[in-house]
């Protein structure tokens, strides 16, 4: 009997794979890569080409001795890595480090790790895809080139330790430019005006808000609105025009690995790296009471919204069965279809939509459940029909006023039976008509509600938010977006509070060096075009040496230029007029991994410590003590007083001078100032 060997790459996934094959099939996994650029130097040759040079990963030795030794029994070996640029890598490293016979080697690719996926794939073997190797191992070489050449510059300006990135370091400047944004951001005020109408006949009151003249108007001063208020009490009220219309809204596309990272953010409150931990354990199978283990989900890189046929169908049988075939839709809308997008396979959605999370509940621990879940109902709601609504928009007139009453009714849930977005608008609950309201309606007004707002600044990015702006930019690619955001937490550019990622002292010396010395590869443009060209070698289009052969030069110039530039530049510690308590010599400032502390210089004879408290050069607002910069836990700057019984704290640097209406200390907004007070806010300039 002729045998056969599959290699995948994780061990859950032999576990699942065997069960679907004959005894005559043998499954063993690589564990991964098992070549990779050696890390004690760069790894390609500049002087030959750029030829890479490849080593076997220490701990590998033992699992490639045993797959040789499978290999040599097997007549085929199938190569089933993952179904992705890196899952194609893997396979062509296995077939060089294993030394495969081209005529029994095989590539095998699906979607999903179900009997029936697994079987057909078998009957449709391929070739590897080098263009594929190539694409991954341009994105290899590149970010060795960038790491290894400007890593080192960051130990010699700032700390050891450090790293920068080819699309990490980007996504830094993006959390930094956001930062100076909100940093320089200066609220206006506005107001808002309701009015609270009783309607002749009716029990319940309605509330109109404020619209305009003759046009759509903004209110901005308190004199204004109360100009409006004087002349609509003592006008009439009158229902003016009533229109109904019907709109709906629309299921959602099933998800991509980045929309299912940011909807498990949003709804589940999952980091990136948790959900593509929980996602891969769904995928690579789970152990169910009854059927052995199996496969849940589709693969969990993906950055296309397509469905296979098969997969719909069963969808469309489901739905009819379980909710009517009112509800199933016949034409299922399709995602944008943009370059940006590889289509490599399908969506993420359950393997089977006959295992409702109901019936797997006992089977899954508590975050696979609710991950299993959301992906089950956002698969079933895609292929449901819309939500179908009335809408009844009156605008009533008082003087030479116009105010707005909308309200809308449900007519048929649709997809919303089954699922609706974590940060989705709520249709609005303040007006619910039911009673008549039409021209002859009379109206008495009962109130006037006006508030005074000030407009926000832009919100600091959350783990889902960087990972939307990261994929409408191009930036990285469906497998990169939990590793860059893993990276900058580990290194301590960023921290996370509540959800919001902030940028660290330490990110800012990082950020504010590389956009300086190399503001190319901090481009978001340059960064998100080379993306594009990574894809056009994985398309065949291109070259990997052509981009390798671009690219390097420019980089080894500026790395020179800033290298000659820093060996101009003296970097001690600086020295402080604060006295070390058991040695009594003068302490200087050192850079840890929260930013900046006070330590002995006679280290490691001396190994006294202190918190590093940097004069904003102001006085306290509240007691007149020294303001000082001081560091939350986790390394978010803010300003507070050094007397330690003063509670003074403020996230802005607070100003000498107070504001001209209430009183209060004002704080540093870019070049204006800013009331501290929340119910005042007045702005001045400096």
């Amino acid at each position: 009997m002729a045998k056969y060997l599959v290699i995948v790459e994780s061990p859950t996934k032999v576990k699942t794979i065997k069960k679907f094959l004959g005894s005559n099939y043998q499954v063993m996994a690589s564990g991964g890569h098992v070549r990779d650029l050696p890390k004690s130097q760069l790894g390609f040759d500049p002087e030959n080409d750029y030829e890479p040079k490849y080593i076997t990963i220490r701990g590998k030795g033992e699992t490639l001795a045993a797959l040789r030794k499978e290999v040599k029994k097997a007549d085929k070996v199938y190569l089933a890595t993952d179904p992705d640029r890196e899952g194609e890598a893997i396979s062509w490293h296995l077939a060089e480090a294993l030394k495969l016979d081209p005529s029994k080697m095989y590539r095998i690719t699906f979607n999903e790790i179900t009997k029936t996926a697994v079987k057909e794939a078998l009957k449709h073997p391929r070739a590897i895809d080098m263009d594929m190797v190539d694409a991954q191992q341009t994105r290899r070489i590149l970010d060795r080139m960038v790491g290894y050449r400007i890593s080192p510059l960051l130990w010699t300006k700032i700390k050891r330790g450090l790293s920068a990135g080819r699309v990490q370091s980007v996504a830094l400047r993006i959390i930094g430019d956001r930062e100076d944004e909100i940093n320089a951001f200066v609220p206006e005020e506005y107001w808002t005006l309701d009015a609270q109408l009783g309607i002749e006949g009716e029990k319940k009151s309605i509330t109109a808000h404020f619209w305009g003249a003759d046009k759509k108007m903004a209110l901005s001063s308190e004199e204004e609105v109360e100009k409006i208020c004087q002349e609509v009490r003592e006008a009439p009220w009158k229902v003016e025009e009533v229109k109904k219309s019907e709109r709906t809204r629309n299921a959602p596309l099933p998800f991509t690995t980045s929309t299912l990272q940011q909807e498990a953010s949003k709804a589940l409150n999952f980091s990136t790296q948790k959900t593509m931990r929980i996602a891969q354990q769904l995928y690579e199978g789970i152990d169910l009471p009854g059927s052995g283990t199996v496969g849940l989900i589709t693969y969990l890189r993906t950055d296309s919204t397509r469905i296979s046929e098969e997969a719909r169908n069963a969808a469309h049988a489901y739905i009819s069965q379980n909710y009517g075939e009112a509800y199933a839709a016949e034409n299922v809308k399709k995602g944008s279809s943009s370059q940006k997008i590889q289509d490599a396979h399908e969506a993420i959605r359950p393997s089977d939509i006959g295992r409702t999370p109901s019936l797997l509940k006992d089977a899954l621990e508590r975050d696979q459940f609710r991950l299993y879940q959301l992906i089950w109902k956002r698969f079933t709601a895609s292929l449901m029909q819309p939500a179908r609504f009335e809408t009844t928009s009156v605008m009533i007139r008082s003087g030479g006023y116009r105010f707005n009453v909308s309200a809308s009714r449900l007519l048929f849930d649709g997809f919303l039976s089954v699922y609706s977005e974590a940060d989705e608008q709520r249709e609005k609950k303040g007006n619910v008509l039911t009673g008549r309201l039409d021209e002859s309606s009379v109206l008495t007004l009962e109130d006037l509600d006006r508030q005074q707002h000030f407009t926000q600044p832009p919100a600091h990015y959350t783990e889902a938010s960087l990972v939307h702006t990261l994929e409408e930019l191009g930036i990285g690619r469906p497998s990169t977006y939990a590793p860059i955001i893993t990276t900058l937490l580990a290194r301590r550019y960023v921290l996370k509070e509540q959800k919001n990622l902030y940028m660290t002292e330490l990110g800012e010396a990082v950020n504010g060096m590389l956009k300086k010395s190399f503001p190319g590869i901090m481009d978001v443009t340059f960064t998100a075009n080379l993306e594009s060209l990574l894809d056009s070698v994985g398309e065949g289009k291109l070259g990997w040496k052509e981009i390798v052969r671009n690219f390097y030069p420019d980089l080894d110039e500026a790395v020179n230029a800033a290298q000659r530039d820093l060996e101009k530049v003296t970097i001690a510690d600086e020295v402080t007029d604060v006295l070390c308590d058991e040695c009594g010599r003068n302490m200087v400032v050192k850079y840890g991994p929260h930013g900046k502390f006070l330590a002995c210089p006679g280290f490691p004879e001396c190994r006294c410590t202190k918190p590093y408290l940097e004069k904003a050069g102001v006085k306290c607002p509240l007691c007149g003590g020294e303001v000082v910069i001081r560091r939350t836990k986790k390394g978010r700057r803010f300003y507070g007083c050094e007397n330690s019984t003063c509670d003074f704290m403020s996230w802005q640097k607070p100003s000498q001078v107070r504001c001209p209406d209430c009183g209060s200390y004002m704080i540093e907004k870019g070049t204006k100032l800013q009331c501290s007070n929340s119910s005042c806010q007045k702005v001045i300039s400096k």
